[in-house]
């Protein structure tokens, strides 16, 4: 899938299922490093990230296979080349997560800066000072980390900003560290509580993962589990995001109104209505939204995932918005692909102003990345004519299946 094409659509009805997260299911597959044998994985999105993840294991030694839709099994003898090549690790950030379990199981690594999305500097910085912070050291040659560590030794370790993966790096190398780790300033997404909850579940001594403070205590080893993966809270913000713009009424199967409640919030002061399900998320819009200021910030704040679905909803809202980027530089690239299907929207600095039109035109555009791209098919919805989305493979990344749910609740779109 390279190219989505989109018309005007709504009002959508109807049942999504909501798949597991992208960005839980990449770390608890870096996890399994820390033991060898079986491990058993459900809820599991059938996503190019998670391929590649796969193959990033797979060449390091373990064995990854499908043995039914929405489960992996990870096997691996606990003999891993503890090295992660250039070719893979350069098509997702997340790879730069398995530097933590490699120090922590064999004592070193050889990894290779990572790559992702293109949207701005984020250096690893705080992953490696943390990581030092336990006794490992790192030397730097031909685009690899080379890393090292005798015997990881528990420490305190400040984090300067609750980054999710320096978080992640940290707890995972602790596990297996001696004595005790504690990790101040920590991240609190609820993918951080799921790999905190799979680690236990191995095992591991972890408390107070969700919260600013996490305490590990190290243990000898660990041993592999089985595990249902957390729903994925970004999907379910841009299915929401589509019934916003499209009007209608649906039930996210599965997701956790818990884990997005600031969204869920600005979603209301916008005009939706929205609340918990027994079976997930219920919610409806029956009418044109109303603008609202919106500042990216860490969780429990509203997530820079999110920021494109909402520069996409107030493309067509009734009124002026104020888009705040405060976590990355360079996030607003696809603001110039909304202008070219006639949204009003000025850029300064990590600010955006969207003036809403109550219809967009549409045209050809490209998805520059994943959540990027989902904006542009979200925001096509309430767009005359046709318009295409091009570079959609970067879509196929963090959605499953994202053109056959959306038909499934009356979108008109396909890919092409």
């Amino acid at each position: 899938m390279d190219r989505i094409a989109v018309r005007q659509s709504g009002p959508l009805e109807g049942t999504v299922p909501i798949s597991g997260a992208k960005n839980s299911v990449l770390k608890l597959m870096a996890a399994t490093a820390l033991a060898p044998g079986e491990f058993l994985l459900h809820n599991v999105p059938d996503i190019a990230d998670v391929t590649w993840m796969g193959e990033l294991l797979t060449t390091m030694g373990m064995t990854v296979e499908r043995p039914a839709p929405g489960d992996l099994r990870i096997i691996h003898d606990g003999t891993l080349v503890p090295e992660a090549p250039y070719e893979l690790v350069e098509r997702m950030r997340a790879s730069i997560v398995v530097l933590g379990p490699l120090l922590a199981r064999y004592g070193r690594a050889r990894v290779a800066l990572p790559g992702g999305d293109d949207f701005g500097p984020r250096p690893i910085d705080m992953h490696l000072r943390g990581l030092e912070e336990l006794g490992a050291s790192f030397e730097f040659a031909h685009g690899y980390i080379e890393a090292r560590a005798d015997q990881l030794i528990g420490a305190r370790v400040l984090l300067e900003f609750p980054s999710v993966g320096a978080t992640e790096n940290v707890l995972l190398a602790a596990v297996l560290a001696k004595g005790t780790t504690v990790i101040d300033n920590a991240a609190r997404e609820p993918e951080i509580a799921d790999l905190a909850s799979f680690l236990n579940r191995m095992g591991a001594r972890v408390l107070g993962a969700g919260s600013s403070t996490i305490q590990v205590d190290g243990v000898e080893q660990l041993a592999p589990v089985e595990h249902t993966v957390i729903p994925d809270r970004v999907e379910a913000a841009t299915f929401l995001a589509a019934l916003g713009v499209a009007g209608g009424e649906l039930l996210l199967a599965g997701a956790r109104h818990d884990h997005m409640d600031m969204y869920v919030a600005k979603l209301g002061e916008m005009g939706m209505r929205i609340s918990p399900d027994s079976e997930g998320i219920w919610a409806m819009s029956a009418r044109r939204l109303r603008a609202v200021d919106v500042s990216t910030l860490p969780y429990p704040g509203l997530a820079t995932d999110y920021k494109p679905l909402f520069v996409a909803m107030l493309a067509t809202a009734d009124g002026v918005g104020i888009v705040t980027e405060n976590l990355f530089a360079g996030r607003f690239r696809y603001v110039d692909e909304l202008v070219r299907m006639g949204a009003d929207i000025r850029t300064e600095g990590h600010h955006a102003v969207v003036r809403g039109r109550p219809l967009l035109s549409g045209a050809p555009v490209r998805a520059p990345d994943i959540r990027a791209g989902a904006a542009l098919v979200v925001a096509a919805l309430k767009a005359e004519g046709e318009t295409i989305v091009g570079d959609a493979h970067h879509i196929g990344r963090g959605y499953e299946r994202f053109v056959e749910k959306l038909r499934a609740v009356g979108a008109d779109v396909r890919a092409c």
